[in-house]
């Protein structure tokens, strides 16, 4: 059977001032898997640590829109075929919760007041959100994992950029691009969200032949040096990895590290 395993990162651009936060998101998720959680359980209590950590661009922390409004985008997948995503959600500071929310339902996707509505029948927490003012943001938080089953998820959120129009959406919940798991790797990606939904990123990294550091590096491969991309995967043959162009903190977890 597979080995357990969870790699965690806050964002293409963050520093090691940010490396705590991700370290607690890994330790929770890795607690999880190690007393036999599954890879689904794992990844959204690690990436809802992250959602709490105002010094990272998800959740609590998420960047403010050029109207002042916080509106937030999460996104799951597994390897058996389950995808939640939710995108443009206001007052909802988990959005992660909801995105999970949707693997069992018959649609994938909801967006803006919908996906506010939709959680609202469900009874997940609404409350105000009130971002950050950072002047910067185009990056998220991402958890990969694999349990002791053999499942494999991946769970991204983030708030955007500073600045940017209302509605505006980019790679973290988008199935492709921003994430994507199979049954042989699990990928999710940071950084510039235009440009990394242009290369539909996590996709290639994926399909790409060789190991996983090998697939990390021809998707980095991809992007002018100047572009903050980040990568972290998990193959199901007990490889773990996380890789960017700058600056990110990630973490890994196994009964070997």
């Amino acid at each position: 059977m597979p080995e357990p395993m969870l790699v965690c990162h806050g964002g293409a651009g963050h520093t090691a001032k940010d490396q705590p936060g991700v370290d607690k998101a890994a330790d929770t998720g890795w607690n999880i898997l190690s007393a036999g959680g599954t890879a689904v359980e794992a990844v959204v209590a690690a990436v809802q640590i992250m959602e709490d950590d105002p010094l990272l661009n998800a959740g609590t922390g998420g960047r403010k829109r050029a109207d002042g409004s916080v509106q937030l985008d999460a996104a799951i997948a597994t390897s058996d075929d389950r995808l939640g995503a939710i995108m443009a959600i206001e007052d909802t500071p988990n959005p992660i919760q909801v995105a999970a929310g949707l693997l069992n339902e018959s649609i994938h996707i909801l967006v803006g007041e919908g996906a506010r509505q939709w959680a609202d029948q469900q009874g997940y927490p609404k409350a105000k959100v009130r971002g950050s003012d950072s002047p910067s943001g185009n990056d998220t938080v991402g958890c990969v994992a694999i349990d002791q089953s053999g499942l494999m998820a991946v769970a991204s959120s983030t708030g955007g950029c500073t600045g940017r129009p209302r509605g505006r959406v980019g790679d973290t919940p988008l199935w492709g691009p921003g994430l994507w798991v199979d049954q042989n790797v699990a990928i999710a990606a940071t950084g510039i969200g235009e440009e990394i939904t242009l290369k539909m990123l996590c996709h290639r990294v994926a399909i790409h032949p060789g190991s996983l550091h090998e697939k990390l590096q021809h998707g980095l491969s991809l992007f002018d040096p100047s572009i903050e991309v980040g990568l972290i995967g998990i193959s199901v043959d007990g490889e773990g990895l996380g890789q960017a162009n700058t600056e990110m903190p990630w973490a890994i977890r196994s009964a070997n590290q």
